[in-house]
């Protein structure tokens, strides 16, 4: 157990867009906007108080929405949280941003503030709304001025994975601070999702370069490897080594679903995972988190359930994208559908365990 426990917590729907791949309102059933009140607030967070408490964890708030900002008690929740000198990362839209209101983010305890990019400029505003791209990348600046380490998001699909060499580009020369992206889940939206292993491990192979040219340059941008099939890629090109006199029944590192992350949802509903749909576990008005730990939450520990990641010696580490996998086949454990390890002639052979 690592000793930070993450809470992603929505406190609101509310938002300016309709992104086409979002959670809330892709499916296009979403009838109301759910939001917390005051007290729900408050019960939410000490609920989550309590639960490190019991395990001894240190807690981090990633407060998010919908947009957050638009929350009428989103800057008492601040204070709430600073006063007890809790770090915590903004997940938002550019809209609201201004030199002011990042200053006033500095001062309340906001480390970093994270948007999304998910394409080049007719393909992102396509995504999300007319003039998201331009506004996206002009708050950069305002975040940076401020001291909020900025960091922009892409998502991967089928509909924009040529672009993401572009989206480097354009973050680089923003000066954005952190850059990462991960692969779309399906959710029965009208996304092509179907990206296949071989051209997945081609946009990592693609975006390695990049990311290694600009290192070179000296460029600034860290370039966080967030998806975990990172670690099978760099596996095979001799930068990750499994390390030697591990215990085979320890898990290191890879996707962090029951063991340092969980979501709460506006309506007070907590899932082990927002990309997996049907991770719902309870409901923080009404249940301990620290009570659910033990019992709902193991549900997503069993790691030798995983098919195709159990035979695999990269188990400890990798695992690939288990909301993905949900997504595609319905179940947790089953196979990561990019994960292109039985086709690829590189040195995948070695990692099938005997």
């Amino acid at each position: 157990m690592k000793p930070y426990f993450s809470f992603q917590w929505h406190i609101t729907d509310e938002c300016d867009q309709r992104c086409k791949h979002c959670y809330i309102y892709s499916s296009g059933e979403h009838t109301c906007i759910d939001s917390m009140n005051w007290e729900q607030m408050e019960h939410t967070f000490y609920n989550c108080i309590d639960f490190c408490n019991v395990y001894g964890r240190t807690p981090y708030f990633y407060i998010t929405g919908g947009d957050p900002i638009l929350h009428p008690d989103f800057w008492k929740l601040l204070e709430l949280i600073h006063k007890h000198d809790i770090k915590f990362t903004i997940l938002g839209n550019p809209f609201h941003l201004t030199d002011d209101v990042c200053k006033k983010l500095k001062l309340a305890g906001c480390e970093k503030y994270q948007m999304s990019l998910d394409g080049l400029r007719e393909t992102h505003d396509w995504f999300r709304k007319p003039g998201s791209f331009d506004c996206t990348l002009e708050k950069v600046d305002c975040l940076n001025k401020s001291g909020i380490r900025s960091i922009i998001m892409t998502t991967v699909s089928k509909t924009n994975i040529n672009e993401v060499p572009g989206i480097i580009d354009e973050v680089v020369k923003a000066g954005v601070n952190v850059f990462a992206f991960a692969r779309y889940v399906p959710s029965g939206g009208d996304l092509d999702a179907s990206l296949t292993s071989e051209e997945y491990r081609e946009l990592l192979a693609t975006c390695d370069k990049k990311y290694k040219a600009y290192k070179a340059k000296g460029c600034d941008t860290f370039f966080n490897k967030k998806d975990h099939l990172w670690t099978l890629y760099e596996y095979e090109i001799g930068e990750f080594h499994i390390p030697d006199n591990i215990d085979p029944d320890m898990i290191y590192g890879g996707c962090n679903c029951g063991n340092c992350h969980i979501t709460i949802l506006p309506t007070g509903d907590i899932y082990a995972c927002r990309r997996v749909a049907n991770s719902k576990v309870g409901n923080v008005f009404v249940d301990k988190i620290s009570d659910l730990w033990e019992t709902k939450f193991e549900d997503y520990r069993i790691y030798e359930k995983f098919e195709k990641c159990n035979k695999c010696k990269l188990k400890p580490w990798c695992r690939g994208c288990p909301a993905v996998a949900n997504g595609t086949h319905g179940s947790f454990y089953a196979d990561d559908p990019q994960c292109w390890l039985d086709k690829s002639s590189c040195k995948s052979e070695l990692l099938i365990l005997d």
